[in-house]
């Protein structure tokens, strides 16, 4: 069966990216993509999908509105490949359009609907100037309809999360009568490689993995270790809000920002760490706390979005209410000492085989021949 995986592109290691590169190399099909970093770390090592597997559609821009816009029409007019595929599987927010090209089955794999078109675009245009904004405004009315259309013409529709079930039905309901598979999106977890991580000891820190970004909420985490001088904390991660959490921790010689790191320092710092802090506002899914739970690490959490699904409160970690304060993490942090840590390491490690790469593949082996 020949097989191509397309995601939207490769900038940064994220969650979405990796997920399209496990399923290409675990289904021994292509993988097509709008651009792709120089060096990135999903394109190393002989695990990597071969460069003759590869589609680069070549049309990498850093401009805000101008990259989508490209991203879009690459995917719209350039896609006339998946034609020549028996069964192609999308990932992202533009590479979906590429299915006014279809091959015979058509497989949606939804992180999420694109959250800058239903319930957070006043949060990313308050992110631009207001000059702009009457542009992104159009462009999104542009691409919604687009992606609507994409969503229709998908002969299977998958969620990663329960999380991001329950929004499909929410932003993509009205589309039921022309696309029922909308209410019928099964969940399909996103893989972890649980056997790369290990239990490594614990060298006094907590860690944390999440981008640099407002709806992350890792400035709060950030705040709550500056209040607390015999707790150690590093970030591994960069984004937007980078400057802004340098300058608090500024001085502050028990918060390290080290930013973003390679996958072999990843799974040192997993390992070697108390407990990961991860308190992201409504998250997809979030592969960072089943990495944690892989590495025998509980998780300080918080008890909404793909955490729900992942964490179990008091047995893999701890589970903030939705609208903690910087006290409620500090009591947290404090709560999971080493030897709590240490007592859960062993429930740790079993909750995150529910999540294992191997699952996965089978459950998408299962999907891709139907």
């Amino acid at each position: 069966m020949k097989t191509v995986v397309l995601h939207d592109y490769f900038e940064t290691p994220d969650g979405g990216g990796r997920l399209s590169c496990d399923l290409a190399a675990g289904l021994g099909a292509d993988l097509a993509y709008g651009f792709l970093s120089p060096g990135h770390p999903f394109f190393k090592g002989p695990e990597a999908v071969p460069e003759a597997s590869r589609i680069d559609l070549g049309v990498r821009c850093d401009t805000p509105g101008l990259r989508q816009l490209r991203l879009a029409l690459a995917f719209l007019r350039r896609s006339s490949f998946v034609s020549n595929y028996e069964t192609a599987i999308y990932s992202g927010s533009y590479a979906p359009l590429a299915v006014r090209n279809p091959a015979l089955h058509n497989i949606l794999y939804c992180h999420t609907p694109p959250r800058f078109l239903y319930d957070q675009r006043e949060h990313f245009l308050s992110l631009i100037a207001p000059w702009q904004r009457p542009l992104l405004l159009a462009l999104t009315g542009w691409l919604k309809s687009r992606y609507e259309a994409a969503v229709t013409a998908m002969n299977t529709v998958l969620a990663n999360s329960g999380n991001v079930q329950r929004r499909i039905r929410s932003f993509l309901g009205h589309l039921v009568d022309s696309a029922p598979q909308v209410l019928n999106a099964e969940i399909v977890y996103p893989p972890c490689h649980t056997g790369r991580y290990a239990w490594l000891g614990q060298d006094g820190y907590y860690l944390s993995l999440a981008r640099l970004d407002a709806l992350k909420r890792v400035e709060m985490v950030v705040e709550a270790f500056a209040r607390m001088p015999d707790k150690r904390l590093v970030v591994a991660s960069t984004g937007p809000e980078l400057a802004k959490i340098q300058l608090r921790a500024r001085g502050l010689n028990t918060i390290s920002i080290i930013g973003p790191v390679g996958e072999t320092r990843l799974r040192e710092l997993l390992g070697r760490c108390v407990a990961t802090v991860y308190v992201p506002v409504d998250e997809d899914f979030g592969l960072t706390p089943v990495e944690s739970m892989a590495a025998g690490k509980p998780v300080i959490g918080v008890a909404e979005g793909g955490l729900l699904e992942t964490v179990l409160h008091g047995e893999t970690g701890t589970l903030l209410p939705p609208a903690f304060g910087v006290q409620d993490l500090i009591q947290a942090v404090r709560d999971m000492t080493p030897g709590r840590a240490r007592a859960m390491r062993e429930p740790c490690r079993t909750r995150a085989q529910l999540f294992d790469i191997t699952r996965f593949l089978e459950r998408m082996t299962d999907v891709a021949g139907r």
